[in-house]
């Protein structure tokens, strides 16, 4: 039987608005199933083909490790349909080793809250008792969310991946040929479904505010963003309205003790 090695598939151009970071066990989804990769130095190949495509010679170069045991991960990679090559532009006898496929998540070795989840939930107790069946639902996603973080488990890249799936879907109800209509559009379409309040801070770059934020706003303070989803909504509409690729950046969050989020269109 052939054995899985430890990683899983994500598309590329998806891959780079996700962070691996160094020594963290990573969760890869491929054709063939879903891998999990705990070797330090394969970890490491992925970190460096995060952003880029690179050549043997540079991932040699910049792990510090031989030629041989690079080429025997890169292959192991290969064989698990995570990475792929194609010829260098430059140079035909090179190859140009990538990320091919969806990245699921990762493990950490460290919990990345200092709260127990008991202290957590606390906070929910009145929204549990409330008649408001939206406030239960949230309770119920937030609490799923940091049991997960609580045990180390990090899902951030599915839940953006699920976001730009919801704006892609919902996109046909924004739609608008000018960008200050459709911020307005999108405005309402976050109130209406008690996603928050959103104002725009500026045009150029594009910069917008999200008050009361769904995602986050009753998540701990771990001192990152945390809006990964509505990240993944506002990066498939702004794309499809511009029709290239539009990169959406998080620069403030409640979970990083800031009064809004904030999320930077470029």
């Amino acid at each position: 039987m052939k054995k899985k090695i430890q990683m899983n598939q994500v598309e590329s151009k998806k891959v780079k608005r996700n962070t691996l970071n160094d020594g963290e066990i990573k969760i890869f989804g491929t054709d063939a199933g879903v891998y999990v990769i705990d070797s330090p130095i394969k970890t490491k190949i992925l970190s460096l083909l995060l952003n880029k495509g690179l050549n043997g010679s540079d991932i040699v170069l910049m792990t510090g490790k031989s030629k041989s045991t690079i080429s025997a991960h890169l292959k192991d990679l290969i064989n698990a349909g995570i990475v792929d090559y194609k010829p260098d532009s430059v140079d035909g006898r090179r190859k140009i080793f990538f990320i091919k496929s969806r990245y699921l998540g990762e493990l950490s070795k460290e919990m990345e809250l200092e709260k127990d989840i008991d202290d957590y939930t606390y906070l929910y107790r009145q929204a549990v008792r409330s008649d408001d069946p939206f406030k239960f639902f949230k309770f119920i996603l937030r609490t799923i969310r940091v049991s997960l973080m609580e045990e180390g488990v990090n899902i951030d890249p599915i839940l953006h991946n699920a976001g730009i799936k919801i704006g892609e879907t919902f996109y046909d109800e924004l739609k608008s040929s000018q960008t200050d209509v459709l911020i307005k559009n999108i405005t309402s379409f976050w109130q209406k479904h008690g996603l928050g309040r959103i104002e725009l801070q500026k045009m150029e770059p594009t910069t917008i505010r999200i008050y009361d934020c769904f995602e986050c706003e009753d998540l701990p303070k771990i001192g990152r963003p945390a809006c990964v989803f509505d990240s993944g909504i506002l990066e498939a509409v702004f794309s499809k309205h511009f029709n290239r690729e539009i990169s959406v950046e998080e620069i403030k969050c409640y979970t990083m003790d800031d009064e809004y989020c904030s999320f930077l269109i470029s």
